[in-house]
Parts: structure tokens; C-alpha cells; sequence
């Protein structure tokens, strides 16, 4: 999941920024993340209850690299997707 951010953000906010997941792979994704530190996942005592998820500095450390895959997935767009 390419998606670099440095606020924080609920559940819902990146189900739509992400789009085309279904709410079930996007928290398992979202768990697999913050077991491997790279985002932190902050539960706060509202009611409704409310969970924000942030980067973490381990998470930030990616940032050069994702922007590389990310730039050449772009650069070979056409060539992956055979247009």
C-alpha cells in the first residue's frame, strides 16, 4: 500500500483515499502494519469510540524508497499493464 502521510487518520478517511478494498483487507493490512511498526494505531476513550492511525518514524524511514517504486511503476505503467 502506497499511500505516505504524516497526520493521522481514521479507519474511514483511508478506506476512501485508498478505494477499491474492502474494509476486511484494509484492517488486516492495517494490523500488519502496526505489528511491523510501521504505523501506530491510537485508540481514544469517545464515544463512539474513535481510532486514529499514524506513521511512525519506522514508517517514515521507507519514505525514499516507496517514492522509487513508486516513480517506477509509474515510468513502466505500460509495460506491466501491457498497453
Amino acid at each position: 500500500m502506497y499511500h505516505p502521510c504524516e497526520e493521522s487518520k481514521r479507519f474511514t478517511q483511508i478506506s476512501k483515499e485508498v478505494g477499491g478494498v474492502t474494509d476486511k483487507v484494509l484492517s488486516k493490512e492495517l494490523k500488519n502494519l502496526e505489528a511491523n511498526r510501521l504505523i501506530k494505531r491510537t485508540v481514544y476513550d469517545t464515544f463512539p469510540l474513535t481510532v486514529e492511525y499514524s506513521i511512525t518514524a519506522h514508517g517514515l524511514s521507507l519514505e525514499n524508497v516507496l517514492d522509487e517504486l513508486h516513480f517506477w511503476g509509474l515510468a513502466h505503467r505500460k509495460k506491466i499493464l501491457g498497453k
